[in-house]
């Protein structure tokens, strides 16, 4: 690889491809931007392979070169967020805001997160758990300073040890388990209560899946009063990149009301969806003297014993990623 050979370092680093990308992912809250990263991270290895030494792993040089990419990336712009951390929540019957222009939060694909562990590396190292790939914990990660964001995750995401973390960020071991501290500190503040104990888990439960049946169900029908059952009294909604977010089951309610088309069958249709390892659906939407259903917004649930306590709902993001198609040619149902 040192002396050149172009196809040695394309497969050292194609093998590595996917959990790069996720790294990029949580560190930067944007898939659009970790795949544009990893492609980074490969262009600057090519350019510096002379100085890998071999005293470490290629996986830890390459996370060195990605990490690097993306606190470039994070010193030029600001976190990403969801419309809630911007903004007090909305009354439904307001005007609809235009789009904001600023960095949301984007999904990532299920179908991408079939992370292979590298031959000679253990499985569980890259592993896509659920409780560290939902947004909830993507929005709570944005909360903190670059280099924590890479500490917390490289420690205690991936289990990197403390040293090689250390090593990584070009730092001292007390400076790394300092960092982690007021980082940890900062995730127990944004991160709701009930997740703190999170046990680990890649799978949407059976009940999950179907609840969000019943209420892909629901939204084809434009049956509000089945949707009202399935939310929780503090549900939260928002939908990037408006700037608007609806707080509680009454304006959660109302604001869907209005959106599901005056209580219409047939103007929405839904397809299961596999996006962040959460119950997602993708929305489609036909619209007045249209013949044919085009992408809408991927919508993200998550549940509390047995009610929705959060729906976002992604718009202006292409459907491709995910498995879906543009446009669905469907009869009425």
């Amino acid at each position: 690889m040192r002396a050149g050979d172009e196809p040695v370092f394309a497969a050292l680093a194609e093998r590595l491809r996917r959990e790069l990308q996720v790294y990029c992912y949580r560190m930067v809250g944007s898939f659009e931007e970790s795949e544009d990263l990893v492609q980074e991270t490969f262009l600057r290895a090519w350019r510096a392979r002379a100085s890998f030494e071999g005293r470490a792993s290629v996986r830890a040089w390459l996370y060195r070169i990605a990490t690097n990419a993306c606190l470039d990336v994070l010193e030029r712009r600001s976190r990403r967020t969801l419309p809630h951390h911007v903004t007090p929540p909305w009354s439904p019957d307001a005007e609809l805001p235009p789009p904001a222009d600023q960095p949301w939060l984007q999904p990532f694909p299920d179908q991408l997160l079939e992370v292979a562990a590298p031959p000679g590396e253990q499985p569980d190292t890259v592993v896509v758990t659920r409780e560290t790939i939902e947004l909830v914990f993507l929005a709570a990660i944005q909360y903190l300073p670059p280099r924590q964001r890479a500490a917390v995750i490289l420690r205690d995401v991936l289990g990197w040890r403390a040293r090689e973390v250390a090593d990584l960020l070009d730092v001292s071991v007390p400076a790394v388990n300092s960092a982690l501290q007021r980082a940890r500190e900062t995730l127990r503040r944004q991160l709701p209560e009930q997740r703190h104990g999170w046990a680990r888990t890649t799978e949407v439960t059976a009940e999950e899946r179907t609840m969000l049946r019943r209420f892909m169900d629901a939204t084809e029908r434009a049956d509000i009063a089945a949707i009202a059952e399935l939310l929780a009294d503090d549900v939260r909604a928002t939908m990037p990149p408006w700037p608007m977010w609806f707080a509680g089951k009454d304006a959660v309610v109302e604001s869907m009301t209005a959106g599901l088309g005056a209580g219409i069958p047939g103007r929405f249709r839904m397809l299961a969806a596999g996006a962040n390892r959460q119950p997602a659906a993708a929305a489609y939407v036909r619209r007045p003297g249209d013949t044919l259903y085009r992408a809408f917004a991927i919508e993200l649930l998550r549940f509390e014993h047995g009610r929705i306590v959060e729906i976002t709902a992604i718009h202006d993001i292409p459907f491709e990623p995910f498995g879906l198609p543009r446009v669905l040619d469907m009869p009425d149902r």
